[in-house]
């Protein structure tokens, strides 16, 4: 098959990587891959989006993301129409079309090819809390992202968390969609650190609790910061480290003073802290040695993968996070995970109170006293207790959550809605005349660009 895949921004974050898996792995498959976005940083994007692994075409990149911070929907929705224009207007023709993050423009594209819609969470929750005005102005949005949903030929989510919210936030959408969970690529992480490797020259017998999420308030991350703070007391709290690392983009009016706040945070827990923005030709980093908390800025894949062999826990902070890819790559690489007890980490976790042998890490309230017990517990433990965890984390991973598997039922998926589209027949009537009207809208893009 030939597959249109269609994101908003290629960053580095949770929806790109599964992207980026998603069109991979149907590419090992023998299909043929192009990505569409808007926005594809080569020095913010996943190596696969830049090393020619996958076709990245920038499409609509000349209207602003936002207006003086403001109106991001609004603009994310218009960069994306006018980024489906130009895939419409292309000569190429597509079995398929995979769209995520924004539905606006599936109605359009389905004059191309069938659509199949991956829901990572729905928009209409994911929007910033705000006054009467606020909601006013999400009022039309949302009946957008429902109806255009609904449009989709086929419709997916991430995990049995997202579907229950889904039934709520899209109640006039009868179809119940299906589950197709996140992935992380089994044959990429090595179990030993390959030559050329970046590294962290930690004093000797550290023991690092490691964090591994963007730079964004909903993540939380500063239940990371209060729980270590407890462990001071600890007799070998000397050589104990806290890495927060994670997607940074210094466009980004929120990553930029979540940090600052953050290493306030930490000047206030009298924790010493230090910040470091790796590149991935530094194969040093120029640790201070008595540094408590080490912030890692945008690090590149070689050293997140050395980190995940190297540390002796993943503090996941997020609460009702989707799904969540680190805690897999963090179990890939057989390293104990601690996440809070809701979203997604309770369908990829196994909760070491079970007593089963099969636990790969513990679930908990986002409480620092309960998150301080468990990282005091972990730290406390045998080698051999912990290599057993790894262990049965990485046996988890392998068995359900490889990247062959999410190819092969998207694959299936994708099969599926060609056959019930054929059975079906066209495009409804109402799409195409909301297909002519978003085409009138592009048509006036290049002035609004121009008066912006």
């Amino acid at each position: 098959m030939k597959i249109a895949f269609v994101h908003p921004d290629l960053g580095i974050g949770g929806a790109e990587r599964l992207v980026i898996d998603a069109a991979v792995g149907l590419q090992s498959r023998g299909h043929q891959v192009v990505i569409y976005t808007s926005h594809c940083d080569k020095t913010h994007s996943f190596e696969e989006a830049r090393d020619g692994t996958l076709d990245v075409r920038v499409r609509g990149n000349t209207l602003p993301a936002n207006l003086l911070g403001r109106f991001a929907i609004l603009f994310a929705i218009l960069r994306q129409l006018h980024l489906t224009i130009h895939l419409l207007l292309e000569s190429t023709t597509y079995d398929a079309i995979f769209v995520d993050q924004l539905s606006t423009s599936i109605p359009l594209l389905r004059l191309k090819a069938p659509v199949f819609f991956y829901c990572h969470f729905p928009d209409k929750y994911l929007a910033q809390p705000g006054g009467l005005l606020k909601k006013l102005y999400r009022i039309p949005f949302d009946a957008v992202e429902e109806y255009t949903t609904a449009a989709s030929d086929a419709i997916v989510v991430n995990s049995n968390f997202t579907r229950s919210v889904f039934a709520k936030a899209f109640p006039r959408i009868s179809r119940t969609p299906g589950v197709l969970y996140p992935c992380v690529d089994i044959t990429h992480l090595p179990t030993t650190p390959p030559s050329q490797t970046p590294t962290l020259q930690f004093p000797e017998g550290t023991k690092v609790i490691l964090s591994i999420n963007r730079f964004e308030r909903k993540k939380n991350i500063e239940l990371a910061l209060k729980a270590f703070a407890t462990l001071r007391g600890h007799p070998n709290f000397q050589n104990l480290r806290l890495v927060l690392a994670g997607g940074y983009d210094s466009r980004v009016t929120e990553n930029v003073t979540y940090h600052h706040d953050l290493q306030s945070l930490a000047s206030t827990l009298s924790l010493t802290h230090q910040t470091i923005k790796p590149t991935s030709s530094a194969l040093a980093l120029d640790l201070d040695p008595n540094t408590n908390v080490l912030f890692l800025l945008s690090i590149p894949g070689p050293l997140k993968e050395e980190l995940l062999r190297t540390s002796t826990l993943l503090a996941y902070t997020p609460t009702n996070e989707h799904f969540g890819i680190v805690p897999l790559e963090a179990g890939l690489a057989r390293l104990p995970v601690l996440a809070t007890n809701t979203g997604g980490p309770l369908e990829t976790i196994v909760d070491g109170d079970t007593g089963t042998a099969t636990a790969t890490g513990w679930l908990r309230p986002a409480d620092e006293g309960a998150w301080g017990e468990v990282m005091r517990a972990v730290i406390e433990m045998s080698e051999r207790e912990r290599e057993s965890m790894g262990s049965a984390a990485r046996e988890r991973v392998v068995t359900r959550f490889s990247l062959e598997t999410m190819a092969g039922d998207l694959e299936d998926g994708i099969l599926s809605m060609l056959n019930e589209c054929r059975n079906k027949g066209g495009v409804p009537v109402v799409g195409v005349l909301l297909a002519v009207l978003l085409v009138a809208v592009v048509v006036c893009l290049p002035q609004i660009a121009r008066t912006t």
